[in-house]
C-alpha cells in the first residue's frame, strides 16, 4: 500500500547556483497538511517560488520549488526528517509507533545567557538558535545599568534531542563561538512546571490594541502603521470565487503582492476556515505579484454556494495576504516600544522566524534592544503572539520623531515580508 517511507519526501537539489530545489511530498492526506508543510519550509528559511498541490481526500501530492531566502545554512537531511514527521505514514503500524513515541507537547528548556551588551547581540543569539532548529517559545531580555544583558530564552527542540548532554553542549558551544568574549555565562536546563508550551499573557492599552489589530493598513501619516509610498501596493489584492468550472469544487482565483510566507498565510487561513484544497497551483512571481488557482471544498465535501460565506472567505484571505503581521511603534511611559503581532493558528502554532526577522532588522538599523518579551494576546476573533521590544535611545534615530518611527516600522515590515 502507498509508497516506501523513504519516498514520502523527496528533495532534489538545484544543479546550478541559484537554481530552485524541488521538494516533493507524496503521502496520505490530512487536514491542513499543506499549511504544516509550508510552515516547516518557512522555518528553514526557504522561499517558495512556485508550487502544485493535488489530493483526492485520501492521498496528497505536493510539489514545491524553493530557494534559500538568506545565507543561512540549510540542513537538507533535517528538513526531510521534519517534513516526514508531519506526514501521515504510509505504514499504519509505523504511524501508530510514531504517535506513541512522540510527546504531545515538546518539553520546554530554559536558556540563560549573561553577556556584555553590544549591537546585534540579540539577533546573533537568535540566529544560532534558528540554525540549531530550536524554537523560541518565550523570551525575557533585560539590560542592567552597567551595560550587561540577561537573556532568558524558553525554547523547544524541533529535533527532540535537547534532553541529551551532547545536544546541550552543542548549543552552548555554538553560542560561545558566536558571542566570543562578550558571553560571560551560558546555562541550559529543563524549565520548571510553570512553563508549558503556551506563551504568557500580555496586556495592551486600548489605544495600542485598536491600532495594532485594525483591519486596514493606513496611508495617513498620523497612524502608527503609516505606509511608505512604495508599500501602498500592499493594498492591492483580488480574490474571485467561481462555481461554474467544477460540479464539486469552488475555484478561488487569487492575485496579490508577493511576500515571504505568502503560500503559508493562504494555507493557514483555509485550514482555520475548515476548507479542504483538492487542487492548487502557485504561479511564479511576475513583476512582484502572484497568481493562485485553488479548487476547494467545505469540510462536508460541498462547494461554497452561500454568498455570505463566499464574502467572508474572500475578506479573510485579503486581510491575511495584505496584513499577515502587524508592526507599530508606541510610547510606553518614557520609553519607545516596537510591537509586532503574529497571528496564531487554531492549533496553537504561530508563524516561524518572526523574532529572527525583527532582530535582524534592528541590527541592520543599528538599534539596540533595552528589553524584549514575547506573550500571547486574545482578541474577539483570534489569538496573537505579541513581540515587544523597548528600544535603546542611544542610536542614530531620534525615536520621538514620527519620520524616524515610520522608517523603523517600514524596515521591520520589509524584513518580515522578505523585501
Amino acid at each position: 500500500m502507498g509508497v516506501p517511507n523513504d519516498d514520502v519526501v523527496l528533495i532534489q537539489k538545484g544543479k546550478r547556483p541559484g537554481e530552485p530545489h524541488v521538494i516533493t511530498v507524496n503521502c496520505p492526506d490530512k487536514t491542513g497538511l499543506g499549511c504544516d508543510i509550508c510552515r516547516i519550509i518557512l522555518d528553514f528559511g526557504l522561499y517558495i517560488t512556485k508550487g502544485d498541490i493535488s489530493t483526492d481526500g485520501i492521498w496528497c501530492y505536493i510539489v514545491l520549488w524553493v530557494v534559500p531566502h538568506s545565507s543561512s545554512i540549510i540542513r537538507w537531511t533535517n528538513l526531510k526528517n521534519r517534513l516526514m514527521l508531519e506526514c501521515p505514514s504510509c505504514s499504519v503500524s509505523f504511524y501508530f509507533n510514531q504517535l506513541s513515541t512522540r510527546p504531545t507537547c515538546s518539553p520546554v528548556y530554559l536558556l540563560k545567557l549573561f553577556c556584555l551588551d553590544r549591537k546585534g547581540l540579540l539577533h546573533d543569539v537568535t540566529q544560532v538558535l534558528c540554525e540549531l532548529e530550536l524554537s523560541i517559545q518565550r523570551v525575557k531580555v533585560t539590560t542592567t545599568p552597567d551595560g550587561r544583558v540577561l537573556d532568558l530564552f524558553f525554547i523547544t527542540d524541533n529535533r527532540e534531542l535537547l534532553h541529551t548532554k551532547k545536544r546541550q553542549d552543542e548549543t552552548c558551544e555554538q553560542l560561545h563561538a558566536v558571542l566570543g568574549e562578550s558571553c560571560i555565562n551560558c546555562e541550559l536546563q529543563l524549565a520548571g512546571p510553570e512553563c508549558d508550551c503556551h506563551q504568557g499573557v500580555t496586556s495592551l492599552s486600548p489605544v495600542v490594541a485598536e491600532e495594532l489589530f485594525r483591519f486596514e493598513l493606513s496611508d495617513k501619516e498620523t497612524r502608527l502603521q503609516a505606509l511608505s509610498p512604495d508599500m501602498t501596493k500592499l493594498k492591492k489584492a483580488n480574490v474571485v470565487v467561481d462555481n461554474s468550472l467544477s460540479p464539486a469544487h469552488t475555484l478561488l482565483q487569487i492575485h496579490c503582492v508577493d511576500h515571504k510566507g505568502l503560500l503559508y498565510d493562504i494555507m493557514r487561513t483555509l485550514k482555520d476556515c475548515n476548507m479542504k484544497i483538492s487542487y492548487g497551483r502557485f504561479s511564479p512571481n511576475s513583476q512582484g505579484y502572484r497568481d493562485l488557482d485553488l479548487f476547494i471544498q467545505q469540510k462536508d465535501g460541498k462547494k461554497i454556494v452561500d454568498p455570505e460565506k463566499q464574502s467572508a472567505i474572500c475578506s479573510r484571505l485579503k486581510m491575511e495576504m495584505l496584513h499577515p503581521l502587524r508592526v507599530i511603534i508606541a510610547n510606553r511611559g518614557p520609553d519607545t516600544e516596537l510591537l509586532v503581532a503574529n497571528p496564531v493558528e487554531l492549533c496553537g502554532k504561530g508563524r516561524p522566524r518572526v523574532f529572527y526577522d525583527v532582530t535582524l532588522a534592528l541590527k541592520v538599523l543599528g538599534i539596540c534592544v533595552f528589553s524584549a518579551a514575547i506573550g500571547r494576546y486574545s482578541t474577539s476573533e483570534r489569538e496573537w503572539e505579541i513581540y515587544r521590544f523597548l528600544l535603546d535611545e542611544n542610536c542614530k534615530f531620534q525615536l520621538s520623531s514620527m519620520v524616524a518611527r515610520e522608517q523603523i516600522v517600514d524596515r521591520v515590515r520589509r524584513a518580515l515580508m522578505g523585501w
